[in-house]
């Protein structure tokens, strides 16, 4: 007997769960036919006639459907509401993969309320239903040598690459870095292109090439943005704002914005990972970045957005605002919308 399948991922750990969604994408097929078999919703704007049509629409060119709904709770936390999902994952077809996607800012266990929530879910699973529940979270101080050490040897495997980063060095760059994941995996790859995937990274590659204690990159920026998380944004701004100049930290905004465009623009026009990477003049890594990052925007959207950056541009640029309270306010209408 076919069975339907639903992930419940959860946690602190956003990089962690963007993975599994992204071999969960992988696992659909070739990208073109898998995106027209791909739904994205979001919990905190969701009419629930568009989740119930999206899991049980027919794939299209495709024996499978998946559908990919962030922060359920800001939806289902509700009693009726959550028996509206208990009926739709009881009722969904098997050719479609539902994905219950929540990003905490503390494990599951500090708040009694989304235990709750996790505990009825997960007693939705029956024979015909096949609910896999995963949390994850960052790890600890203490725990983060040690991911940084697998992580490498993940990254260097996907090149073929048998090489990894010293204790040592792993332990350096727990000291550089916050517990974000996906900062660290960010400068894994940095380190990685350093030695040209050619040797083992030392303590003195991390000293020459790493960035200082906390810093946040465009690259987190972007994503919290892209999640509306405008509590995270605004953090990650002032923490680039008192580690890098503004004037250069313009410009890498401004820069990812280009970039995340012409990204969509070539994905809506049916283009590849390959293509983005080839269009684009960019490293593997990267284009897979902005192309996961460009699917949380629209066209339409990203044009706006960079017609705002724009024009506060002008406003920097003829005197009219200062640097620092531009990138405030881009960040600020950028959530609000």
């Amino acid at each position: 007997m076919e069975v339907s399948t639903v992930h419940v991922l959860f946690g602190t750990d956003e990089f962690a769960i963007q993975q599994k969604i992204t071999k969960l994408i992988e696992a659909m097929g070739e990208p073109t036919t898998a995106e027209m078999n791909i739904s994205r919703l979001d919990g905190r704007t969701l009419n629930f006639n568009d989740l119930n049509n999206a899991a049980n629409a027919i794939p299209f060119l495709s024996e499978r459907r998946l559908v990919i709904l962030e922060n359920p709770y800001a939806f289902f936390k509700g009693a009726n509401e959550l028996k509206k999902l208990a009926t739709l994952i009881g009722s969904l077809p098997p050719t479609t993969t539902l994905v219950l996607a929540e990003y905490l800012d503390a494990p599951a266990n500090k708040n009694k309320s989304f235990n709750e929530f996790i505990r009825k879910l997960t007693g939705f699973s029956t024979s015909s239903i096949n609910l896999i529940s995963s949390e994850l979270n960052n790890p600890t101080r203490g725990e983060l040598p040690n991911w940084i050490i697998r992580e490498t040897k993940r990254q260097a495997g996907a090149y073929n690459k048998n090489i990894g980063m010293e204790i040592s060095a792993a332990s350096k760059l727990t000291e550089m870095i916050s517990e974000d994941t996906r900062q660290a995996a960010q400068e894994i790859t940095k380190l990685l292109e350093y030695v040209n995937y050619e040797r083992n990274i030392t303590v003195q590659d991390v000293e020459q090439v790493s960035i200082v204690s906390s810093q946040q990159d465009v690259f987190a920026l972007v994503d919290a943005l892209g999640n509306k998380n405008g509590k995270k944004a605004q953090d990650i701004l002032l923490q680039l704002l008192q580690t890098e100049d503004p004037f250069s930290l313009w410009g890498m905004v401004v820069r990812q914005f280009r970039l995340l465009l012409l990204s969509r623009e070539l994905m809506d026009a049916g283009g590849s990972q390959d293509v983005v990477m080839h269009e684009l003049h960019l490293h593997p890594y990267v284009a897979g970045k902005l192309i996961g990052q460009a699917r949380r925007f629209n066209l339409n959207e990203l044009e706006m957005i960079y017609h705002s950056l724009l024009d506060l541009d002008e406003d920097v640029k003829t005197g009219r605002m200062p640097i620092d309270l531009a990138l405030e306010l881009f960040v600020v209408e950028l959530i609000e919308k």
